[in-house]
C-alpha cells in the first residue's frame, strides 16, 4: 500500500480541520507549514492579501515528516483572494524537486480552485493525480465528510497505481449533482 503524507497550510483552522479528517479518514500522517512571521491582527490579514495579490513567498518553517519519504503527497492549503496562500507557495517552491506525485485539496469562500491547481502544477512542473475543492462553508458544517472520503480513497488507489492516471477534479458543485468523475488510465 502506498504511503501518504497529507501536509497543509491554514490560517484560521478551517484547512487544519479538513486536514485532521481526512488523515483520521485514511489513517495517514500530517505535516504543517507555518508562519515564520506571525500574521495577526490587521497588518496580518493584509499581508495574507498582499502575499496573493502579489504572488509572495514568505517565510515559513514546516514540522512533519519528509515528504520524499512518501509515494504521494496531498496538499491542503487556503485560497486567497483566488490565489494560493503565501505560505503554501513557498512550501512548494522550496521542495518542488522532491515532492513525489502529489494531489490538491484548496479550501476556498467560493472560488480560486481552478489558479491554485494550475500555480501548483505550473511549478512543480506536472499534473496533481487527483484534485478537489473544498468550500469553508462545506468544511464547518461537516458536510464534506462523504466527499473527502471518497477523494482520499482515489488519492490512495492513485498512490498505490504504477499505472498513468490523468487527473480528476472533484467540486462541490459536481457533488451537488451527484456525479463522480473517473479516473482515466493511460
Amino acid at each position: 500500500m502506498g504511503k501518504v503524507l497529507v501536509v497543509m497550510y491554514s490560517y484560521t483552522g478551517t484547512c487544519r480541520r479538513l486536514s485532521e479528517l481526512l488523515c483520521s479518514q485514511q489513517g495517514w500522517p500530517m505535516g504543517e507549514v507555518t508562519d515564520a512571521r506571525s500574521r495577526a491582527g490587521v497588518l496580518g490579514t493584509l499581508r495574507c492579501l498582499l502575499d496573493s495579490w502579489l504572488r509572495r513567498q514568505p517565510s515559513i518553517r514546516y514540522n512533519g515528516p519528509a515528504p520524499g519519504d512518501f509515494d504521494a503527497v496531498v496538499l491542503v492549503a487556503p485560497i486567497w483572494a483566488g490565489q494560493l496562500a503565501g505560505p503554501m507557495r513557498s512550501f512548494v517552491a522550496s521542495r518542488r524537486d522532491s515532492l513525489p506525485k502529489f494531489a490538491v485539496a484548496p479550501v476556498m469562500g467560493g472560488s480560486g480552485a481552478p489558479n491554485v491547481i494550475a500555480e501548483i502544477s505550473a511549478s512543480i512542473d506536472r499534473a496533481p493525480i487527483r484534485c478537489a475543492a473544498f468550500t469553508t462553508r462545506e468544511v464547518v458544517d461537516g458536510s464534506c465528510a462523504a466527499r473527502l472520503l471518497a477523494f482520499g480513497d482515489s488519492v490512495q488507489e492513485a498512490a498505490d497505481s504504477a499505472a498513468v492516471t490523468r487527473p480528476i477534479v472533484w467540486s462541490s458543485q459536481l457533488a451537488a449533482t451527484g456525479d463522480e468523475p473517473q479516473a482515466v488510465r493511460q
